[in-house]
Protein backbone atom coordinates (compact mmCIF):
# COMPACT_ATOMS: atom_id res chain seq x y z
CA UNK A 1 0.00 0.00 0.00
CA UNK A 2 1.39 3.31 -1.06
CA UNK A 3 1.94 6.23 1.26
CA UNK A 4 -0.94 8.12 -0.40
CA UNK A 5 -3.34 5.21 0.16
CA UNK A 6 -2.27 4.93 3.80
CA UNK A 7 -2.90 8.65 4.26
CA UNK A 8 -6.36 8.41 2.73
CA UNK A 9 -7.22 5.48 4.99
CA UNK A 10 -6.04 7.38 8.05
CA UNK A 11 -8.19 10.43 7.30
CA UNK A 12 -11.16 8.46 6.02
CA UNK A 13 -14.27 9.22 8.13
CA UNK A 14 -14.90 6.44 10.59
CA UNK A 15 -18.26 4.72 10.43
CA UNK A 16 -20.78 6.04 12.92
CA UNK A 17 -21.19 3.96 16.03
CA UNK A 18 -24.35 2.03 16.20
CA UNK A 19 -26.96 3.85 18.17
CA UNK A 20 -27.42 2.47 21.64
CA UNK A 21 -30.55 0.56 22.18
CA UNK A 22 -33.02 2.31 24.48
CA UNK A 23 -33.12 0.85 27.99
CA UNK A 24 -36.02 -1.32 28.94
CA UNK A 25 -38.26 -0.46 31.88
CA UNK A 26 -36.62 -3.19 33.98
CA UNK A 27 -33.15 -1.82 33.23
CA UNK A 28 -34.26 1.70 34.17
CA UNK A 29 -35.65 0.44 37.49
CA UNK A 30 -32.42 -1.44 38.24
CA UNK A 31 -30.36 1.66 37.41
CA UNK A 32 -32.54 3.82 39.68
CA UNK A 33 -32.19 1.52 42.68
CA UNK A 34 -28.45 1.15 42.04
CA UNK A 35 -28.06 4.95 42.21
CA UNK A 36 -30.32 5.11 45.27
CA UNK A 37 -28.21 2.48 47.03
CA UNK A 38 -25.01 4.37 46.19
CA UNK A 39 -26.49 7.63 47.56
CA UNK A 40 -27.61 5.85 50.75
CA UNK A 41 -24.15 4.35 51.30
CA UNK A 42 -22.51 7.75 50.73
CA UNK A 43 -24.95 9.45 53.14
CA UNK A 44 -24.39 6.74 55.75
CA UNK A 45 -20.62 7.17 55.49
CA UNK A 46 -20.85 10.99 55.80
CA UNK A 47 -23.25 10.91 58.76
CA UNK A 48 -21.28 8.17 60.53
CA UNK A 49 -17.74 9.44 60.10
CA UNK A 50 -17.70 13.08 58.95
CA UNK A 51 -20.59 15.49 59.63
CA UNK A 52 -23.94 15.03 61.32
CA UNK A 53 -26.90 17.33 61.82
CA UNK A 54 -28.50 17.42 65.26
CA UNK A 55 -31.56 19.31 66.49
CA UNK A 56 -31.38 21.16 69.82
CA UNK A 57 -34.39 20.23 72.03
CA UNK A 58 -33.52 22.07 75.28
CA UNK A 59 -32.34 25.52 76.35
CA UNK A 60 -29.27 24.49 78.34
CA UNK A 61 -26.92 26.22 75.87
CA UNK A 62 -28.90 29.46 75.50
CA UNK A 63 -28.15 31.98 74.20
CA UNK A 64 -25.23 30.43 72.32
CA UNK A 65 -27.52 27.75 70.86
CA UNK A 66 -31.31 28.12 70.88
CA UNK A 67 -34.10 25.57 71.08
CA UNK A 68 -35.02 24.76 67.49
CA UNK A 69 -31.53 25.23 66.08
CA UNK A 70 -30.26 22.59 63.66
CA UNK A 71 -26.55 22.28 64.34
CA UNK A 72 -23.81 20.65 62.27
CA UNK A 73 -21.39 18.44 64.19
CA UNK A 74 -17.82 17.76 63.07
CA UNK A 75 -17.39 14.08 63.98
CA UNK A 76 -13.98 13.22 62.52
CA UNK A 77 -12.07 15.94 64.42
CA UNK A 78 -12.29 13.99 67.72
CA UNK A 79 -12.07 10.59 66.02
CA UNK A 80 -15.42 9.33 64.75
CA UNK A 81 -16.55 5.78 65.43
CA UNK A 82 -18.59 3.19 63.59
CA UNK A 83 -22.19 2.70 64.84
CA UNK A 84 -22.41 1.49 68.43
CA UNK A 85 -26.00 0.26 68.23
CA UNK A 86 -28.22 -1.44 65.68
CA UNK A 87 -30.39 1.39 64.23
CA UNK A 88 -33.64 2.05 66.13
CA UNK A 89 -32.61 -0.36 68.90
CA UNK A 90 -30.37 -0.37 71.97
CA UNK A 91 -28.58 -3.55 70.89
CA UNK A 92 -24.85 -2.85 71.12
CA UNK A 93 -22.44 -3.52 68.28
CA UNK A 94 -18.66 -3.91 68.34
CA UNK A 95 -17.26 -0.65 67.01
CA UNK A 96 -14.00 0.94 65.92
CA UNK A 97 -12.85 4.53 66.43
CA UNK A 98 -10.84 6.39 63.83
CA UNK A 99 -7.72 8.35 64.88
CA UNK A 100 -8.51 11.81 66.28
CA UNK A 101 -7.10 15.08 64.94
CA UNK A 102 -7.36 16.51 68.46
CA UNK A 103 -9.00 15.93 71.84
CA UNK A 104 -11.72 18.19 73.26
CA UNK A 105 -10.29 21.31 74.84
CA UNK A 106 -11.75 24.02 77.09
CA UNK A 107 -14.26 26.33 75.33
CA UNK A 108 -15.19 23.66 72.72
CA UNK A 109 -18.91 23.03 72.20
CA UNK A 110 -18.99 19.24 72.45
CA UNK A 111 -21.61 16.70 71.41
CA UNK A 112 -21.46 13.48 73.43
CA UNK A 113 -23.50 10.48 74.42
CA UNK A 114 -25.26 11.03 77.73
CA UNK A 115 -23.48 8.82 80.31
CA UNK A 116 -26.55 8.49 82.56
CA UNK A 117 -27.79 10.04 85.78
CA UNK A 118 -25.38 10.42 88.68
CA UNK A 119 -26.07 7.02 90.26
CA UNK A 120 -26.90 5.08 87.08
CA UNK A 121 -24.61 2.47 85.60
CA UNK A 122 -26.17 3.06 82.16
CA UNK A 123 -28.73 5.67 81.02
CA UNK A 124 -32.40 4.80 80.67
CA UNK A 125 -32.08 5.24 76.92
CA UNK A 126 -28.74 4.61 75.20
CA UNK A 127 -27.29 6.70 72.39
CA UNK A 128 -28.90 10.01 73.41
CA UNK A 129 -26.68 12.95 72.45
CA UNK A 130 -26.17 16.05 74.60
CA UNK A 131 -24.54 19.37 73.64
CA UNK A 132 -22.53 21.27 76.29
CA UNK A 133 -19.48 23.47 76.70
CA UNK A 134 -16.23 21.73 77.67
CA UNK A 135 -15.07 23.36 80.91
CA UNK A 136 -12.44 20.97 82.21
CA UNK A 137 -10.17 18.38 80.62
CA UNK A 138 -8.40 15.34 82.15
CA UNK A 139 -6.37 16.34 85.22
CA UNK A 140 -7.94 19.82 85.58
CA UNK A 141 -9.42 21.09 88.85
CA UNK A 142 -12.82 22.77 88.50
CA UNK A 143 -14.33 25.10 91.10
CA UNK A 144 -17.33 27.44 91.05
CA UNK A 145 -17.45 30.39 93.44
CA UNK A 146 -20.64 32.48 93.48
CA UNK A 147 -21.49 31.32 89.93
CA UNK A 148 -18.01 32.15 88.57
CA UNK A 149 -16.11 29.17 87.13
CA UNK A 150 -12.44 28.66 87.93
CA UNK A 151 -10.20 26.04 86.30
CA UNK A 152 -6.84 25.29 87.91
CA UNK A 153 -7.25 28.37 90.10
CA UNK A 154 -7.87 30.82 87.23
CA UNK A 155 -11.20 32.33 86.19
CA UNK A 156 -12.56 30.48 83.17
CA UNK A 157 -13.31 32.37 79.95
CA UNK A 158 -16.93 33.54 79.82
CA UNK A 159 -18.87 32.73 76.63
CA UNK A 160 -20.24 35.76 74.76
CA UNK A 161 -23.85 34.61 75.21
CA UNK A 162 -23.60 33.20 78.73
CA UNK A 163 -26.89 33.24 80.62
CA UNK A 164 -27.60 33.02 84.35
CA UNK A 165 -31.29 33.79 84.67
CA UNK A 166 -33.50 30.79 85.49
CA UNK A 167 -37.18 31.68 85.01
CA UNK A 168 -38.35 28.30 86.29
CA UNK A 169 -36.69 28.03 89.70
CA UNK A 170 -35.02 31.30 90.68
CA UNK A 171 -35.98 34.77 89.58
CA UNK A 172 -32.75 36.59 90.35
CA UNK A 173 -29.01 36.19 89.94
CA UNK A 174 -28.25 35.83 93.63
CA UNK A 175 -26.10 32.68 94.03
CA UNK A 176 -26.95 29.87 96.38
CA UNK A 177 -24.85 30.28 99.55
CA UNK A 178 -21.65 28.33 100.05
CA UNK A 179 -22.29 25.31 102.26
CA UNK A 180 -25.89 24.95 101.07
CA UNK A 181 -26.21 21.37 99.86
CA UNK A 182 -28.17 20.38 96.77
CA UNK A 183 -28.88 16.67 97.06
CA UNK A 184 -28.79 16.01 93.33
CA UNK A 185 -25.25 17.36 93.00
CA UNK A 186 -22.27 15.35 91.73
CA UNK A 187 -20.37 13.71 93.38
CA UNK A 188 -22.83 12.17 95.79
CA UNK A 189 -22.81 13.40 99.41
CA UNK A 190 -20.71 16.51 98.71
CA UNK A 191 -21.86 19.72 100.51
CA UNK A 192 -22.00 21.70 97.25
CA UNK A 193 -24.52 23.38 95.00
CA UNK A 194 -24.51 24.54 91.37
CA UNK A 195 -23.32 28.06 92.31
CA UNK A 196 -20.66 27.11 94.85
CA UNK A 197 -19.10 23.88 93.71
CA UNK A 198 -15.84 22.01 94.21
CA UNK A 199 -12.92 22.05 93.97
CA UNK A 200 -13.15 18.82 92.00
CA UNK A 201 -10.29 17.07 90.17
CA UNK A 202 -11.22 15.55 86.80
CA UNK A 203 -9.72 12.06 86.43
CA UNK A 204 -7.26 11.25 83.69
CA UNK A 205 -6.08 7.85 82.51
CA UNK A 206 -3.55 6.52 85.01
CA UNK A 207 -4.53 8.91 87.83
CA UNK A 208 -4.45 7.26 91.26
CA UNK A 209 -6.88 8.23 94.02
CA UNK A 210 -7.19 7.00 97.63
CA UNK A 211 -10.35 4.97 98.15
CA UNK A 212 -11.94 4.50 101.57
CA UNK A 213 -15.31 4.38 103.31
CA UNK A 214 -15.40 8.19 103.51
CA UNK A 215 -15.11 8.92 99.78
CA UNK A 216 -16.34 5.71 98.17
CA UNK A 217 -19.75 7.17 97.28
CA UNK A 218 -18.07 9.98 95.36
CA UNK A 219 -16.37 7.53 93.02
CA UNK A 220 -18.56 4.42 93.10
CA UNK A 221 -20.52 4.96 89.87
CA UNK A 222 -17.53 6.24 87.86
CA UNK A 223 -15.52 3.13 88.79
CA UNK A 224 -18.48 0.81 88.16
CA UNK A 225 -18.90 2.31 84.68
CA UNK A 226 -15.26 1.59 83.85
CA UNK A 227 -15.93 -2.09 84.59
CA UNK A 228 -19.36 -2.06 82.94
CA UNK A 229 -20.97 -3.59 86.01
CA UNK A 230 -21.42 -3.03 89.74
CA UNK A 231 -18.06 -3.92 91.31
CA UNK A 232 -17.60 -1.41 94.18
CA UNK A 233 -18.80 -2.50 97.60
CA UNK A 234 -18.08 -1.94 101.29
CA UNK A 235 -17.60 -4.97 103.55
CA UNK A 236 -16.66 -4.68 107.22
CA UNK A 237 -15.69 -1.02 106.70
CA UNK A 238 -13.33 -1.96 103.87
CA UNK A 239 -13.84 -0.91 100.26
CA UNK A 240 -13.74 -3.77 97.78
CA UNK A 241 -13.63 -3.96 93.98
CA UNK A 242 -14.70 -7.31 92.58
CA UNK A 243 -14.61 -8.61 96.17
CA UNK A 244 -10.94 -7.66 96.54
CA UNK A 245 -10.02 -5.19 99.36
CA UNK A 246 -8.53 -1.94 97.98
CA UNK A 247 -7.22 1.33 99.38
CA UNK A 248 -6.76 3.14 96.09
CA UNK A 249 -7.90 3.11 92.47
CA UNK A 250 -6.21 3.93 89.13
CA UNK A 251 -8.53 5.27 86.44
CA UNK A 252 -8.61 3.57 83.06
CA UNK A 253 -10.02 6.47 81.00
CA UNK A 254 -9.78 10.20 80.45
CA UNK A 255 -12.75 12.31 81.51
CA UNK A 256 -14.22 15.74 80.79
CA UNK A 257 -16.38 18.22 82.71
CA UNK A 258 -19.23 19.77 80.68
CA UNK A 259 -21.52 22.70 81.47
CA UNK A 260 -24.28 24.55 79.64
CA UNK A 261 -23.91 28.23 78.82
CA UNK A 262 -27.35 28.72 80.40
CA UNK A 263 -25.72 28.19 83.78
CA UNK A 264 -28.83 28.38 86.00
CA UNK A 265 -30.97 26.12 83.82
CA UNK A 266 -28.67 23.32 82.70
CA UNK A 267 -28.43 19.70 83.77
CA UNK A 268 -24.74 19.05 83.25
CA UNK A 269 -21.62 17.61 84.92
CA UNK A 270 -22.57 19.39 88.13
CA UNK A 271 -25.56 17.04 88.31
CA UNK A 272 -24.52 13.78 86.67
CA UNK A 273 -20.73 13.80 86.54
CA UNK A 274 -17.89 13.23 84.12
CA UNK A 275 -18.03 12.41 80.41
CA UNK A 276 -15.58 9.63 79.43
CA UNK A 277 -13.52 10.15 76.27
CA UNK A 278 -15.13 7.25 74.43
CA UNK A 279 -18.59 8.90 74.63
CA UNK A 280 -17.43 12.07 72.84
CA UNK A 281 -19.13 12.31 69.42
CA UNK A 282 -17.93 15.56 67.87
CA UNK A 283 -17.72 19.35 67.94
CA UNK A 284 -20.73 21.55 67.14
CA UNK A 285 -19.45 24.32 64.87
CA UNK A 286 -22.31 25.98 62.92
CA UNK A 287 -26.06 26.52 63.07
CA UNK A 288 -27.43 25.29 59.76
CA UNK A 289 -31.04 26.39 60.27
CA UNK A 290 -33.38 27.51 63.04
CA UNK A 291 -37.09 27.83 63.71
CA UNK A 292 -39.64 27.52 66.52
CA UNK A 293 -39.92 23.79 67.22
CA UNK A 294 -43.06 24.25 69.34
CA UNK A 295 -45.15 25.09 66.26
CA UNK A 296 -46.66 21.87 64.77
CA UNK A 297 -46.08 21.01 61.10
CA UNK A 298 -49.85 21.26 60.55
CA UNK A 299 -49.42 25.05 60.89
CA UNK A 300 -46.94 25.20 58.02
CA UNK A 301 -47.17 28.92 57.22
CA UNK A 302 -46.80 29.88 60.87
CA UNK A 303 -43.84 27.49 61.13
CA UNK A 304 -42.16 29.03 58.07
CA UNK A 305 -42.77 32.48 59.55
CA UNK A 306 -40.85 31.45 62.68
CA UNK A 307 -37.59 30.89 60.75
CA UNK A 308 -34.71 32.86 62.32
CA UNK A 309 -32.69 34.22 59.35
CA UNK A 310 -29.97 35.62 61.62
CA UNK A 311 -29.13 32.10 62.81
CA UNK A 312 -28.79 30.45 59.39
CA UNK A 313 -25.13 29.43 58.83
CA UNK A 314 -24.13 31.09 62.11
CA UNK A 315 -20.74 29.96 63.40
CA UNK A 316 -20.71 28.76 67.01
CA UNK A 317 -18.03 29.81 69.49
Amino acid sequence: MSFREKLKKFFRPKPKEEEKKPKTFTEKVKEFFKQLLFAAIAAFFIITFIIQNTRIPTGSMEDTILVGDFVLVNKFIYGSSSPKYIPFTEIELPYVRLPAFKDPKPKDIVVFEYPGDRDQLVPNEKGINYVKRCIGTPGDTVEIIDKVVFVNGKEFWRPSFIKYYDSYNRNNMKPLPKGYKEYDIFPKDMPWNRDNYGPLVIPNKGMKIPLNIYNVEQWRTTIDREYGKRVVDVKNNVVTINDMPVSSYIFKEDYYFMMGDNRDNSQDSRSWGFVPRDLVVGEAFITLFSWDRDIPFSQLFKLLGSIRPDRILKLLY
